[in-house]
């Protein structure tokens, strides 16, 4: 990291953050959980308070005010974790990763305006983080697919490039990847969101160039050394559609897997940004179904102009939109 995190942000990781260091994989005191957090949050914040407030003289006094249903031993062992966070933050510093919290200025706005105090407390990443303020169009799709669609998803990701948007996508092997790589190929702009291993991607050869370079930003709201849980990809999908401003399914299974599960999260719960499926070659059930959700047949925009001209199209939806973009 280059920069220290903010008071804020190191008390947020005592009390959220495993801080998984070396083989050490299980924290001695259960980190609090996001809804737990966010209660804390907003009645810290009722009583004009702040989360560096508990790192402060006083701090048992500002949690006793906070009367929640938290057990305060607990919450007192989390924020006598700071060795422990010395040590993290030195491994994090070492590998150029750093960390923001939602009390963080550069705390991706439009995570905080989309998704409320559904949006992570800590965002890890490595790379340019402004690439997380731009938009740009998110492309999903299954892990296991045949060359066309491979091919087709490549060919996505480089027609984002050309039009100079970033391509948002969650970096799991398949459609991903594909859309990842031919941005990449073609010299644009890539947003990974990771559900797991952010520190062991980071250092892949294949990624240095583009990190260095500013065109790739890997981030995720997860330990950088936390392996893979399925609940963490799920969680991990409406990250994906936030940071976007249209998000393309090249394909999906029906009623199973991430990329239908994220899909059908966005058509009926948050309704972030339009959702768009593949329109060419066999859909498949997957796709079919989602059009009968709500999502709309990609219009396979062929050149920059008219994919960016897509991509400004506002949200038809603004359901899941909050002025109040305060809270830590």
């Amino acid at each position: 990291m280059s920069d220290s995190p903010s008071l804020n942000t190191k008390a947020i990781l005592l009390l959220t953050a495993p801080l998984i260091v070396g083989r050490k994989r299980q924290a001695s005191v259960k980190p609090l959980a996001i809804g737990e957090y966010s209660r804390l949050a907003r009645r810290l914040r009722e009583l004009r308070r702040e989360p560096a407030d508990l790192l402060r003289d006083g701090a048992r006094t500002v949690l006793e005010e906070c009367r929640l249903d938290l057990e305060l031993e607990r919450i007192h062992r989390l924020l006598d974790r700071g060795f422990l966070l010395s040590q993290a933050l030195e491994r994090w510093r070492a590998r150029a990763l750093w960390v923001t919290s939602r009390a963080d200025p550069e705390y991706p706005r439009l995570l905080k305006k989309r998704l409320r105090d559904q949006a992570p407390p800590l965002l890890y990443g490595c790379g340019n983080r402004e690439s997380l303020v731009a938009g740009g169009l998110a492309v999903v799709g299954s892990r296991k697919v045949d060359d066309t669609l491979v091919d087709y998803a490549e060919g996505v990701g480089r027609l984002a490039a050309r039009a100079g948007r970033v391509l948002v996508s969650g970096g799991a092997r398949g459609i991903d990847l594909a859309s990842m790589r031919g941005a990449l190929d073609a010299g644009g702009t890539v947003a990974g969101v990771l559900a797991d291993s952010l520190e062991r991607t980071a250092m892949r050869r294949e990624h240095r160039n583009a990190l260095m370079d500013g065109r790739l930003v890997l981030v995720s709201p997860y330990d950088p050394a936390a392996g893979f849980l399925v609940g963490h990809a799920m969680q991990r999908n409406k990250l994906i559609y936030a940071l976007a401003d249209a998000a393309l399914v090249v394909s999906a299974g029906f009623e199973k897997g991430g990329t239908w599960a994220g899909a059908i999260e966005q058509l009926d719960r948050y309704r972030l940004v339009p959702v768009y499926v593949r329109a060419t070659g066999e859909l498949g059930r997957g796709l079919e179904a989602l059009l009968e959700r709500g999502a709309h047949p990609w219009p396979s925009p062929d050149d920059p102009a008219t994919l960016a001209s897509l991509l400004s199209t506002p949200p038809t939806d603004d359901a899941g939109v909050m002025a109040d973009v305060t809270l830590f």
